[in-house]
């Protein structure tokens, strides 16, 4: 089974993740499920789940972010894929310092010694200038920057469709087939 890491920390947007972990799942993808403290108060903000009831879902294991020796945190583990989302500025920032103090963290650190493919999905808005820096700065190491910006172009219509747009998108970086939204074609504009 493919393995990903899917972190969830302290920006707003659980919807994104929980969105995530599903699609990941119903892939049959076996998901090692990281979430910070803030992170966790957002679940139950936004969508009145806690860690756990992400935990029952098919393929997800919850690992605690306190524990640097959990299984995402060494490049022996052969894992295919990292995910933050929401990446909050402040864990793109400790990423963009090289501080890994906790597992979200860490296991980024391993993505990144590893060559391992990082997607960090950033919900801030607006964006400061060290924001911005951070990104390009973690861009320049190959980490997909992927803002939780959906598009327009499919005419969504509900706010579900506006999270699949951009569920898809990172489901496309991890080469995942779906059929969340329409693909464009180039035939909608004649």
């Amino acid at each position: 089974m493919p393995e990903a890491v899917v972190a969830i920390t302290g920006a707003s947007g659980a919807l994104y993740a929980e969105r995530l972990l599903r699609a990941l799942s119903d892939a049959d993808w076996d998901i090692l499920l990281i979430v910070t403290r803030e992170g966790a108060i957002n679940l139950d903000l936004e969508l009145g789940l806690s860690p756990s009831d992400l935990g029952k879902l098919k393929g997800v294991s919850l690992e605690e972010n306190g524990n640097l020796a959990a299984r995402s945190a060494s490049g022996s583990a052969k894992i295919d894929h990292y995910i933050i989302c929401p990446a909050s500025g402040t864990t793109i920032g400790k990423l963009a310092a090289g501080i890994s103090d906790n597992l979200v963290t860490r296991s980024a650190m391993v993505a990144l010694k590893e060559r391992r493919p990082l997607i960090v999905v950033p919900r801030e808005a607006p964006y400061a200038t060290i924001h911005l820096e951070n990104m390009t700065k973690l861009s320049s190491w190959g980490v997909v920057v992927l803002p939780a910006s959906p598009g327009f172009y499919s005419k969504p219509e509900t706010i579900d469709d506006l999270v699949d747009f951009v569920v898809a998108r990172i489901l496309d970086q991890m080469n995942i087939e779906h059929q969340l939204g329409k693909r464009w074609t180039g035939e909608e504009v004649q």
